[in-house]
């Protein structure tokens, strides 16, 4: 089955860290270009990170440039997201994507297709 599962959300105080997981089952997520976006209530979804399927070249969002970090295992064929110093503007829904039908390789991709279900991360005192 052609799946992203997202995992690894949760509570954390203002300051601490998560690290969200995006799984991909039934195809490889190294060959295209992964998105982490995010979607707070009332807010549109925003890009947030990036990385590139050949050179692994990584784009961040100005919001969360030098607090979160974006990361592929390709033997778990996994993609990562370390989020560092929270904070309260960080609440959102967190979601992984793929643009499989474009093939996209190279960060950012024009058009995701494929998103897994989302993760929650909550940031308050």
């Amino acid at each position: 089955q052609v799946q992203l599962v997202e995992s690894g959300g949760g509570l954390v105080q203002p300051g601490g860290a998560l690290t969200l997981s995006c799984a991909a089952s039934g195809f490889t997520l190294d060959s295209y270009a992964i998105g982490w976006f995010r979607q707070a209530p009332g807010k549109e979804r925003e890009g947030v990170s990036c990385i590139s399927s050949s050179d692994s070249s990584t784009y961040y969002a100005d919001s969360v440039k030098g607090r979160f970090t974006i990361s592929r295992d390709n033997a778990k064929n996994t993609v990562y997201l370390q989020m560092n110093s929270l904070k309260p503007e960080d609440t959102a829904v967190y979601y992984c994507a793929a643009p499989l039908r474009a093939a996209g390789t190279i960060c950012p991709a024009r058009e995701y297709d494929f998103w897994g279900q989302g993760t929650q991360v909550t940031v308050s005192s």
